[in-house]
């Protein structure tokens, strides 16, 4: 069997020469990948019963793709996001070898057919301001560990950074002076965003003397923070102001909802959809205008301004009409 025709030899180069030399994906991006590879392969030598270092690319078929997308969804029990993600790093093998391979064309051809599976879209959770204020509170700053909780909180929802852009935040990257903060997102791509006062007073007390190349939030250890610390972090915190705060027990409170809450609250601001795509670093406004369309308040305004009235003013708010706010539950 010949090298080109080797699945091993595409998987490497696809993984190093593609999406590192060529693309220079996301670090997130490229693990995604990965471990659809690692979960596909020996799902591949396991039906056809051939070592792992002996199957080919056109072992590969549409016919055990799709075999191996149905064994994703019922026996690994994950939902039709994760499916749809593990058959776009398929895709995105499948066209790099027919880009360098043309006796795999047909093979790429068949592969790239299977179609993604439609799914609804969840509603993007974000928290209300009294939400944000309780969670915010949530920290005891008497204490070291308190008082990065509360400055990492705001630096989240100040920002609207991923929490892997906060964990691979820098003390160089933020310019005190300035106010402001270069954070690094997807794709490689730097974004600036203005700092309030409060926030810059809390990064500089827990920069402290340190170096500036080192990472701003630490562990207890004095290590960086990683994504999923950060995770821990917001959802313990959470839990504990659902104490005070019921509503949050219906949500899901995480730094991505956090970062939801902040594009939210801008477009409550009257910020324009494109002031927070550059925020939030999108690189498509289509993914912005996923906040647009789900926020009551903002459409409630915007059907508060075009209101016709038979002649005479109302003072009565929109927020205090029953059957108005009936209809805007129902859109």
């Amino acid at each position: 069997m010949g090298e080109t025709t080797l699945l091993g030899t595409w998987v490497r180069r696809f993984l190093l020469e593609h999406l590192i030399g060529e693309r220079n994906l996301a670090r997130n991006t490229q693990r995604s990948y990965r471990d659809t590879l690692c979960q596909l392969i020996p799902f591949v030598s396991s039906q056809l019963h051939k070592p792992v270092d002996r199957l080919a690319m056109l072992d590969v078929s549409a016919q055990i793709v799709r075999e191996f997308l149905s064994w994703v969804e019922t026996s690994r029990g994950c939902g039709i996001a994760t499916r749809n993600q593990r058959l776009a790093a398929i895709h995105a093998l499948a066209r790099f070898v027919g880009e360098h391979s043309p006796e795999h064309i047909e093979w790429c051809t068949q592969v790239r057919c299977i179609p993604y599976k439609k799914t609804t879209h969840a509603v993007v959770a974000y928290l209300d301001l009294p939400e944000v204020d309780a969670l915010l509170a949530s920290p005891d700053q008497r204490t070291a560990l308190g008082r990065r909780d509360y400055a990492l909180l705001l630096f989240l929802y100040n920002s609207g950074a991923r929490a892997d852009e906060a964990a691979q935040l820098t003390i160089s990257d933020v310019d005190f002076p300035s106010s402001s903060v270069s954070i690094l997102g997807k794709g490689s791509k730097r974004r600036q965003c203005p700092l309030w006062p409060d926030t810059i007073l809390e990064l500089q007390r827990l920069a402290g003397t340190r170096q500036p190349q080192e990472r701003v939030f630490l562990n207890r250890c004095g290590q960086p923070l990683t994504r999923f610390g950060i995770h821990a972090i917001v959802e313990r915190h959470a839990l504990k102001t659902q104490v005070a705060i019921p509503s949050l027990k219906a949500k899901r409170v995480s730094p991505h909802s956090l970062r939801h809450s902040t594009a939210t609250h801008l477009l409550r601001a009257g910020a324009d959809i494109n002031t927070v795509r550059a925020w939030l670093g999108h690189a498509s406004l289509d993914t912005t205008n996923v906040y647009a369309e789900t926020d009551l308040e903002t459409k409630a305004q915007a059907l508060a301004k075009c209101d016709i009235t038979s002649g005479h003013k109302t003072t009565r708010r929109w927020a205090n009409d029953p059957e108005l706010m009936a209809f805007l539950r129902s859109l």
